[in-house]
């Protein structure tokens, strides 16, 4: 090693390596009974309720992974699958599907069944959220490596990589196509 790199390794050394965490270990489940107040002008919950319920979830997992806070930076393919009514108990199941140096995807799952019946839960939702940990100056901070642990968890780890490339690369496509709109002339 020359006198150069070490004086850079020195002034930057590596960040100490942080244990992974189980995927079981941040998991949880936000539950929330609907009201009138949570409802559209069809008389259904409205999207916005469900989706803060949510972010919220999944920024719960988030800040239990990374041990710290955690903010939402991103939330895509949010899919509603059957209305939810004035009187289902909402179950939100969240969990870290992936890491990396400092951001976590969490996968969503929001579960309805009647307050008063004893059917079965139906999934009526889900979501993907990218959370970037920070720390106290809102700077990025590291996080720990997601271990899945099932079957399950594997494929969602792996399915998670295919989503990160594909939103890296709509943001460098959008990118190049503003870069090349501006050098012609076009503002936005």
């Amino acid at each position: 090693m020359t006198d150069q790199a070490q004086q850079a390794s020195a002034a930057h050394p590596a960040p100490p390596e942080i244990p992974g965490k189980p995927t079981s270990a941040s998991r949880t489940t936000l539950s929330h009974i609907m009201t009138h107040s949570d409802t559209n002008l069809l008389g259904t919950v409205h999207g916005g309720v469900i989706m803060k319920l949510v972010d919220d979830a999944a920024g719960a997992v988030a800040g239990r992974h990374s041990g710290g806070p955690a903010v939402t930076a991103s939330m895509d393919e949010m899919a509603f699958l059957e209305p939810v009514r004035v009187g289902d108990l909402v179950h939100v199941k969240a969990q870290v599907n992936w890491t990396g140096r400092s951001s976590m995807e969490v996968g969503v799952r929001v579960m309805a069944e009647r307050w008063n019946e004893s059917t079965p839960a139906t999934q009526v939702g889900s979501a993907y959220l990218v959370f970037a940990a920070v720390d106290a100056d809102g700077k990025p901070r590291t996080v720990p490596p997601v271990l899945p642990e099932t079957e399950k968890d594997k494929r969602r780890y792996q399915e998670a990589q295919i989503r990160r490339t594909h939103r890296l690369a709509r943001r460098r496509a959008i990118m190049e196509l503003r870069e090349k709109r501006a050098a012609e002339g076009f503002e936005d």
